[in-house]
């Protein structure tokens, strides 16, 4: 009878489980706040809301609240790496606010919401331990926020907390701290008025022990000193939160989940791999000439030929796959520590071949070619009038303070980049991420221009770094352009390979002008932009739990060496922004129409104006009642523009009217207030008001037997300087009824 029912004992089992875990979340809500150096309190608390979740917390900073949550589940994924997806929304409703869609609903996830899913992801990824491969999921979600204080540090900190809360695996907390800088002091936690005024916008993520573990910010050409201080500091205010998320945790947190892993080859399997395979690998790697195609194909075909000669041992190809690739890895790192030469020959410092070309195509404002070693871009530079500026949504204009940008970079990466095939369509989160740390590196040193400019970057060729690549690329495109950037930009990607055992760092190589397979097989990518004078972006990718201070010291340093020499090398293309125009450059001029013209100039409707763009390309824009910005794509388009203008503005000439002058007016319409009438053909009909009409108070013009046709004498007042209408007046020329005379009573 007990083995009819043994099926059904690890249903039982879950079920209980999940009530246990369900009722331990319904403990009573609790509180901790994190104070800073500036005095202001980061707040987080536990047990309200949410409970299902594995973990969920809110942190609060100011008025701004962010719940994150997280889910893992039970059974263990296929995958060979974490399954981790981070989701991060932003609310109308959490500012007041109605989506401005025709659903009137968030819909898709903005750019803004991307780029903060992938900050939170890097800041969390690196502390999940290497064998937890379960679907993982941690959504963020925006319930309240000020015009005071960006959310994305509020959301970081609110899913560490959420994780390190839940029995979820996870070597963390963590604890992130945004950082400006006005008047050379760091400000931390800044808010969105001191940003605007701010010369530095970092965000430090760092865990216990000063090991940071994310990096990501913009800054406008800030000096490496000022930039290293700020790090030093967020290191040091991390630790609040830090410490403040392990009381949290100790108080209110969950027993952390025992989790399957998979049992490991057997010991002769894994030397057989090494004894098939090690001396082999060292052959392709100590093999300068290979390049990324060639080396890759000859690693595949050993994995092929080891696994081919393991086939008939009853391991898993998964795992056997795995063991290859993990010899593999250890070889590549003993052998930079052994040589301190890399795979391609190059020194720890040295950098790839680079070459440049600008001026590609004539029909192009400005174009370049960035080729460095194996990664290659192509970047163009569009001008546009300013009504095409990118236009923010609304809560982004909310928690940046930017409405609109007239200079901005789309990233592209193809599949063909990589020799890959694969599907079209819109940018993926990478190329978003990546495109936004590009343009961050070039936005500080592009001036204000009277144009909306557009810089594309189209990845043709990557063996790592392309991000980097964009901006060098970019840099000279522009100065192609003729757009007068206050110095020419580069950005490097810094690599590391360490020996990192028990928590400790024994020993590490720093990697310049990092390859495709060494950002594969490393431990950090760490891409720094700036000009030869400062630093303008940086983000750090790091892979291992933490990196201390002093390799962050000395990556930045490497990364300013090599940005200064990749910088020289450009010069050798081009050193300025280009003088004197294209043929093709576009032109911007001032018109000036009187107020009663203005609707010749735009015809019934517009029509004219929207004939002129399809036709010429050429965009009219009204500045106020009398001005109008006129933007061509050429001078040629221009000159066509100005001639279709002028005929406009000429047909039927417009008698020039004397000030007090009399006229005789044709009535072309009855109205109830007056009479539209016109003094010339082809006038616009002006009004007569019933109080101009006579000195009698008139109710409708038909008590003066005045109908459609009928012609009266009017004098001219000019016109009215709001609406350009001709002031006309009837009275002044009819005398005033006589007076009544009345009797006075003598007594």
């Amino acid at each position: 009878m007990l083995s009819k029912h043994c099926k059904f004992l690890p249903k039982l089992r879950a079920k209980s489980l999940y009530y246990c875990r369900f009722l331990s979340s319904q403990a009573s809500p609790s509180e901790i706040d994190v104070p800073f150096s500036n005095g202001i309190n980061l707040n987080f608390s536990h047990g309200r809301y949410a409970r299902f979740a594995d973990g969920a917390c809110v942190a609060t900073l100011g008025n701004t609240s962010v719940l994150a949550t997280v889910v893992s589940k039970a059974k263990q994924s296929a995958s060979s790496f974490l399954p981790l997806v981070v989701d991060y929304r932003q609310k109308a409703a959490a500012a007041g606010r109605i989506p401005t869609n025709f659903l009137r609903r968030e819909l898709g996830p903005t750019e803004r919401e991307i780029l903060t899913s992938r900050l939170i992801d890097r800041s969390l990824r690196p502390l999940f331990p290497q064998n937890y491969n379960y679907d993982t999921q941690i959504v963020c979600n925006m319930l309240a926020v000020d015009s005071t204080n960006p959310p994305e540090t509020i959301a970081i900190n609110a899913a560490s907390a959420a994780l390190a809360l839940s029995d979820v695996p996870w070597n963390g907390p963590i604890g992130a701290v945004r950082l400006g800088q006005i008047d050379n002091e760091v400000i931390v936690n800044p808010t969105r008025k001191d940003l605007e005024k701010s010369i530095l916008n970092l965000v430090v993520v760092a865990t216990r022990s000063n090991l940071v573990v994310m990096l990501e910010g913009s800054a406008s050409d800030i000096l490496q000193q000022d930039l290293l201080k700020a790090i030093k500091i967020g290191t040091k205010e991390a630790q609040h939160i830090v410490r403040a998320i392990e009381k949290l945790q100790k108080d209110h947190g969950k027993l952390k989940r025992e989790y399957e892993t998979q049992p490991p080859l057997n010991e002769s399997i894994v030397e057989s791999i090494k004894t098939l395979s090690s001396m082999k690998i060292r052959e392709i790697l100590s093999d300068h000439s290979h390049d990324k195609i060639s080396r890759d194909v000859a690693i595949a075909d050993v994995r092929q030929t080891v696994l081919n000669q393991l086939r008939d041992t009853e391991a898993d190809v998964n795992q056997l796959q795995d063991a290859f690739n993990s010899n593999l890895k250890q070889i590549f790192r003993d052998m930079i520590f052994e040589t301190d030469v890399r795979c391609d020959g190059r020194h720890l410092d040295d950098l790839r071949n680079i070459s440049c070309d600008v001026s590609l195509y004539e029909p192009l404002h400005g174009s370049a070619v960035f080729q460095r070693g194996q990664t290659q871009v192509l970047c163009t530079v569009a001008f546009d009038s300013p009504d095409s500026a990118l236009k923010m949504d609304t809560l982004t204009m909310l928690t940046s303070g930017i409405k609109e940008k007239s200079f901005f970079l789309h990233y592209e990466f193809p599949s063909y980049a990589t020799g890959e095939v694969g599907r079209g369509g819109g940018p993926g989160r990478r190329e978003a991420g990546h495109g936004a740390l590009a343009e961050r590196g070039l936005m500080p040193l592009v001036p204000h221009m009277p144009y909306t400019v557009r810089l594309t970057a189209e990845v043709l060729e990557s063996n790592g770094s392309s991000s980097m690549a964009s901006v060098c690329g970019g840099s000279l495109a522009l100065m192609d352009a003729g757009v007068p950037v206050s110095a020419p930009a580069a950005g490097v990607a810094i690599g590391l390979v360490s020996r990192y055992e028990d928590g400790h760092m024994h020993d590490y190589r720093i990697l310049t002008d990092l390859l495709g397979i060494e950002d594969y097989m490393g431990d950090m990518d760490f891409k720094v932009a700036g000009s030869k004078k400062g630093i303008t972006a940086l983000q750090a990718d790091i892979k291992i739990p933490g990196l201390p201070l002093k390799i962050v010291m000395e990556s930045v340093q490497k990364a300013c060496d090599a940005k200064a020499k990749i910088i020289d090398i450009m010069n050798q293309c081009i050193d300025k922004p280009r003088q004197g125009r294209k043929e093709n450059m576009p032109v911007i001029e001032e018109l000036e129409v009187e107020v009663h013209k203005r609707a010749k100039l735009l015809g019934l409707g517009g029509i004219n104006l929207k004939r002129l763009y399809v036709e010429t390309g050429v965009q009219v824009t009204p500045i106020d009642e009398t001005k109008f910005s006129v933007f061509a794509p050429s001078q040629t388009a221009m000159d066509e523009a100005k001639v279709r203008i002028a005929a406009w503005l000429a047909a039927e000439r417009t008698p020039e009217l004397e000030f007090g002058a009399i006229y005789k007016a044709k009535v072309v319409e009855v109205r109830d207030i007056g009479v539209m009438v016109t003094l010339y053909p082809g006038m616009a009909p002006a009004l007569v008001h019933n109080s101009q009409l006579d000195h009698r108070k008139i109710m409708h013009p038909s008590a003066l037997n005045l109908d459609v046709g009928s012609e009266i004498q009017v004098k001219y007042f000019g016109r009215d300087p709001v609406s350009g209408q001709a002031r006309l007046s009837r009275k002044v020329l009819t005398s005033p009824p006589p007076g009544v005379v009345r009797k006075l009573d003598k007594s």
